[in-house]
């Protein structure tokens, strides 16, 4: 179930399409990029976030491995000779020399794990936070598409914690790849200076572990994957029923949508299951194998025995040499499973920056323009998405071929039915939407050719939905630029709202929470338009900028903004019409195309699409 709520209007969306904001977006599946044919690849694209941030640390956590790894035959060796001479050769040494070598050789494996555990959580740390800033500096800067294409949910998931367990998962696993695989290395390489032949029975395993290895890893992918979508699916259900709470209970939906999130909890279990016995699958199996490689040598060790002249001490240094060889060789076995769910879980978030592009603007940066604004046969189409209006994938024309001129200075109203294009039209001005067809120049220059910041310089908005920080009503007036704090009173004094601000705890300086809840609905709406007082900006936007004051707040506010609006240019999106009668030009349009524009008076006695809307809205008043 969607929840219904009252129109909105997304910044990508056409605002034919607008409704609930979660209609019409799927619940956080980054496309995925070409299929990474081997997990060699997979980590070669997240381990430079790894190696360039802390080249250091892993220099040093790597040397430690070595020096840990290099005393794990040490015990097997002291067994060898101890036994051999029976336990009085110590070649001269005292005693208690054996025991203290030992209790050495503990500390130095001690502290070598230490340092090699500190430095690969400090390489860890500092890759977190280079791809968490990496991917936070992308989203600000990334194209409206990353938005419409992923809930909140998702991204907000891959930023915060995909990075951080991936990173966690994708060291644990190194760490474990490196000192094992060390640890092997030396075992493997005394087990050869004792007896080379029946090394061969241990050699043999290796690349029969490596090939299950390899078909473990290809499934276990799959499964992460998966896992990761039902994740993203079910952390949906839930900021869906947070956010439409009310409207849940309003309409008695909290079975349906407790099938829906036990459907995804559900779903989540299974996977998880799958990804546990999959990945639980290597230890059995190696250790299986690994008995019979102890078999085999027991059987060639006795045999060997009977004709040659090996010593007690020289077998039972390659027995525990092999017994303390089957422990790395669990340890590598079971590896696959969080360093293919570590390595998955970085190339999320790499996804997300690599597959929506940073938005592109030109070099053109004027600084302050007049607000000449001017729309050239201009379109707008978009994909259909769980429409009721067309299929889903169907192309659907949002505006078509729309010319528009408007004049510094000038006021614009634009009024139609819900979906008419409205807030499309002026979404494409600061380019949250792109046209698919025509050109808008603002004092004669296209606005593709204005960089980013010098456009979006030129608006101020004020909307129907008021977004809010939870931060100081200070901050959330001067947004963007530091606050000066005698531009915010005034600010706050246009907007009629700085008499209630200075009885707040703080005054200027109070916190109003998240989305403004320590304001009313009133308030908030009036401390939008107190943002756009300070901007100052020279074109104004204003989508019903008065629809939930009062109707004493809105006639101080209007009075404001006739103040403000005075030099500047401003666009004007009315559903009630009454507030828009002294605007110099009344603009309506109905499905995508401008039907009719002129002065109020003049409109409605013409008789045409305004005059019925005005008709209908003041019947019986």
């Amino acid at each position: 179930m969607r929840p219904a709520c009252r129109s909105t209007s997304h910044p990508q969306a056409p605002d034919n399409a607008r409704s609930c904001p979660f209609r019409g977006r799927r619940p956080g599946r980054f496309a995925a990029l070409p299929s990474m044919s081997t997990l060699k690849q997979r980590l070669a694209r997240v381990i430079p976030y790894f190696r360039d941030n802390s080249r250091g640390a892993l220099a040093l956590a790597c040397a430690a491995m070595v020096v840990a790894a290099a005393t794990e035959p040490a015990i097997p060796y002291i067994l060898k000779h101890l036994l051999n001479s029976g336990f009085k050769d110590t070649a001269g040494l005292p005693i208690w020399s054996v025991p203290l070598a030992i209790v050495v050789l503990f500390v130095i494996r001690g502290m070598s794990w230490w340092v090699s555990s500190y430095g690969l959580t400090k390489a860890s740390q500092n890759a977190v936070l280079a791809v968490r800033e990496h991917m936070f500096a992308h989203m600000l800067r990334a194209a409206p598409a990353l938005f419409t294409r992923n809930s909140a949910s998702s991204i907000t998931n891959n930023i915060v914690y995909e990075i951080q367990t991936g990173a966690n998962l994708l060291m644990g696993s190194v760490q474990i790849l490196i000192r094992d695989s060390l640890t092997a290395l030396f075992f493997v390489g005394y087990l050869l200076i004792l007896n080379w032949r029946l090394t061969l029975f241990v050699v043999v395993l290796f690349p029969i572990v490596g090939y299950l290895v390899r078909v473990v890893s290809k499934r276990l992918h799959k499964l992460n994957v998966a896992g990761q979508n039902a994740t993203d699916e079910l952390a949906y259900v839930v900021e869906e029923n947070v956010l439409a709470w009310r409207i849940v209970r309003l309409h008695g939906a909290a079975r349906q949508e407790q099938r829906r999130f036990d459907n995804s909890s559900r779903l989540m279990r299974s996977l998880n299951i799958k990804q546990q016995a999959s990945g639980s699958l290597m230890t059995p199996i190696t250790q299986v194998l690994a008995s019979f490689a102890l078999a085999a040598v027991l059987w060639m060790a006795l045999a060997e025995s009977t004709r040659s002249h090996g010593t007690p001490g020289d077998f039972i240094a390659f027995i525990t040499c092999m017994l303390l060889l089957i422990q790395p060789a669990k340890h590598l076995s079971d590896v696959m499973a969080p360093l293919t769910r570590g390595t998955a879980a970085m190339e999320r978030g790499l996804d997300m920056m690599e597959l929506v592009p940073v938005e592109s603007g030109g070099k053109l940066a004027p600084g302050r323009v007049k607000g000449d604004i001017e729309f050239r046969e201009v379109g707008l189409r978009y994909t259909a998405r769980d429409s009721d209006e067309a299929p889903d994938g169907t192309l659907v024309a949002a505006l078509s071929d729309v010319s528009l001129t408007i004049r510094a200075g000038e006021t614009v109203a634009f009024v139609g039915p819900s979906g008419a294009g409205k807030t499309s039209l002026v979404n494409l001005l600061p380019r949250f939407v792109e046209p698919t067809s025509g050109d808008i120049l603002i004092d004669g220059a296209p606005i593709r050719d204005y960089t980013m910041d010098a456009l979006r310089t030129q608006f101020a908005l004020v909307s129907q939905d008021v977004v809010l920080f939870n931060d100081s009503v200070a901050a959330n007036v001067a947004l963007g630029a530091d606050a000066d704090r005698a531009r915010v009173r005034d600010a706050l004094a246009g907007a009629n709202l700085l008499d209630f601000v200075l009885t707040m705890p703080g005054g200027i300086d109070a916190q109003i929470g998240h989305n403004g809840t320590q304001l009313s609905g009133g308030q908030r709406q009036r401390l939008a338009i107190a943002r756009a007082i300070y901007k100052d900006a020279p074109i104004l936007i204003l989508d019903e900028a008065t629809s939930a004051l009062d109707s004493e707040s809105e006639r101080a506010v209007q009075a404001a903004l006739e103040v403000l609006m005075k030099g500047r240019t401003t666009l004007v999106i009315a559903h009630r019409l009454s507030t828009i009668e002294h605007a110099d030009r009344v603009v309506a349009m109905d499905h995508g195309r401008i039907v009719e524009q002129g002065p109020h008076a003049a409109l409605l006695a013409s008789g045409g699409l305004y005059a019925r809307l005005h008709a209908m809205q003041f019947r019986g008043a």
